[in-house]
């Protein structure tokens, strides 16, 4: 075999490059794997630092991301008439909120939640560029709003769960519920008295949010009971009714300023209606002037007038030694004292002290207080609880004005006994006459008669509370009496007797004072204050109109509104006329036709 032969011919190669080159791979496979070996010790050095080290920051922070906590107030306590009917109530509403930070264009969006919202655009920019941090938007929007702003689809803006008050009523008993403001808590009226009851507790509502800002995994409360407390009211809804309505008609048709009115039950202080007119709507109270806010039979005081008469010949009778029959000489409608004249409507000579109620003599009683002196009269307005807060459950009651009898001179106790030179409120004169009514026990008068939880479950109930007898027994009898006859024929309040029923009551016209205590020439408080039926008083009622532009007397304002309150409801309240029976009896007797 030729030793060149192909099938002997081999690639020789050079022995010394094997070495070198096994060399250099495993130099880079220990330098590849040694990289490796770094990094993974790297990597688990890491993932334990992060774990063991930084396990709890980093969870926390990562909740924080995705779970926003909000502060939020409970349900709100309901106001409810005697009945347990609906005054106040809270309902589901929503806020609208924007987180800054998450809105790319903050002046497009301003420009389209205002124009939806009806803000102002410039002021919605200003408010998304003051932060980065949750700014609210716009509190308790209409459902018409949300929806709207919703279809806008808008990065960064949010919708809160909360609640907004209601009253179902609009406008009945406004001043006597007040309302909220936008925060929830109470700004007038019941719903400011009883901020503590009604106002629920702060609790935490949490939300989870993914990375794009959307809801996920619901909402949790920390408790679904609210622990505000609900109103029950002495308030009836419907003798509230009657009387705002007769209290309207008298205002407008005697071109009067404005009105009010109370009606309580005598014997327990219960007050079962307060009415003032104008009226105002606590849903948009922010339409109204404010003046309309106020509850003036608790705020506001006025000079009484004629009215206090009552109360000066209760004195003349349980400290003066004086019956109906005693009488006086009322000077013909004129008498001096000092360098002033004091004047009668009509001209009078020798009254009775009860023809001195009936007819209203200014002059008979101021001879009367001149008989039984300033200390008498004072102790006996003092007992009805005149110059003194009365203590009823409503915000803002005023005291009154009873100066101290020591200060009194003759002339100033002459004007004391017919209702000049004091002041009184609505619901004072109303208790007072009340407790003449009752026999002359005085009683405290009140709004709430019980405070419930959510279920209806009373936790707390206010009963009839007596102050004191006002005067005894013997001398509210005879006071009954004489003020059945003011509104009997030859009476000044005529316009408020009742077909069926005794109504007992008295007229009131004075002249008011301005700011700079002087009285203005042909302005006038009218006012007529009673009670019915005289045998079993079931409701007193005061009605006052300031300053009718028609007629101005008590016995022509305010008594046909009296009238018609009693009317209603006294026939409201199944109380029925006292001659009923007989004519029924009468309607048997006689023959069918």
């Amino acid at each position: 075999m030729n030793w060149l032969s192909p099938h002997r011919i081999r690639k020789r190669r050079s022995p010394s490059l094997r070495p070198i080159e096994t060399d250099v791979v495993k130099h880079r496979v220990a330098i590849v794997g040694g990289i490796f070996v770094v990094l993974f010790l790297a990597v688990v050095a890491r993932a334990l630092f992060v774990q063991v080290y930084q396990g709890s920051m980093l969870s926390a922070r990562a909740e924080k991301e995705i779970q926003k906590t909000m502060i939020v107030r409970e349900k709100r306590g309901g106001i409810y008439d005697t009945n347990r009917q609906e005054l106040a109530v809270s309902i589901g509403a929503v806020s609208i909120a924007a987180y800054p930070r998450r809105i790319q264009d903050k002046g497009e969006a301003a420009a389209r939640l205002s124009k939806v919202l009806g803000l102002n655009a410039r002021k919605l920019n200003a408010r998304l560029a003051s932060g980065s941090g949750f700014k609210w938007i716009k509190r308790k929007a209409s459902p018409r709003e949300v929806r709207e702003v919703r279809a806008l689809d808008i990065d960064g803006v949010d919708f809160i769960p909360e609640h907004s008050r209601f009253y179902p009523q609009s406008t009945l008993a406004a001043q006597i519920t007040g309302f909220t403001g936008v925060d929830g808590r109470g700004l007038e009226g019941l719903e400011f008295y009883y901020e503590k009851d009604l106002n629920g507790e702060e609790k935490q509502l949490v939300v989870m949010k993914d990375a794009l800002g959307k809801k996920f995994g619901g909402e949790q409360e920390a408790s679904l009971e609210s622990s505000a407390r609900n109103l029950i009211l002495t308030v009836d809804k419907t003798i509230q009714y009657i009387t705002e309505e007769a209290l309207e008609a008298a205002v407008k048709e005697n071109d009067a300023a404005s009105g009010m009115a109370v009606v309580t039950d005598p014997g327990t202080g219960a007050v079962l209606a307060i009415a003032n007119y104008p009226f105002f709507n606590p849903n948009a109270f922010g339409r109204f002037d404010r003046s309309a806010y106020r509850n003036r039979v608790i705020t506001d005081t006025f000079e009484p007038g004629s009215t206090m008469k009552i109360f000066s010949v209760a004195a003349a009778i349980e400290y003066g030694g004086c019956t109906p029959n005693t009488i006086f000489y009322c000077e013909n409608g004129k008498y001096k004292v000092g360098r002033y004249t004091i004047h009668d409507t009509h001209k009078h000579g020798w009254l009775p002290i009860e023809k001195i109620l009936k007819f209203s003599s200014n002059i008979g009683a101021m001879k009367m207080s001149e008989m039984i002196g300033a200390e008498a009269l004072h102790r006996t307005l003092e007992g009805f609880g005149f110059g003194e807060r009365t203590g009823i459950d409503c915000p803002g009651e005023a005291p009154g004005s009873l100066s101290p009898h020591q200060k009194w001179s003759s002339l100033q106790t002459g004007v004391v006994s017919f209702g000049h030179g004091m002041a009184a409120t609505g619901i004072q004169l109303a208790t007072a006459v009340s407790a003449i009514a009752n026999n002359g026990v005085l009683m405290k008068p009140y709004i709430v008669r019980a405070i419930t939880d959510q279920r209806g479950n009373i936790i707390e109930q206010f009963e009839p509370r007596i102050v004191r007898h006002a005067i005894s027994e013997k001398t509210a009898g005879i006071m009954k009496a004489m003020m059945r006859s003011v509104v009997e024929t030859g009476g000044t309040g005529t316009e408020a007797d009742l077909e069926g029923y005794a109504v007992c009551g008295k007229t009131g016209t004075a002249r008011k004072v301005n700011k700079q205590g002087r009285y203005e020439r042909g302005s006038y408080v009218s006012s007529f204050v009673g009670f019915a039926p005289a045998e079993a008083p079931a409701v007193t009622v005061l009605v006052v109109i300031d300053t009718p532009r028609k007629k101005y007397y008590g016995g022509q304002v305010a008594a046909p509104a009296f009238r018609k309150i009693v009317r209603e409801s006294l026939n409201y309240m199944n109380i029925p006329p006292r001659n009923n029976a007989e004519r029924l009896t009468a309607s048997l007797k006689e023959p069918p036709q």
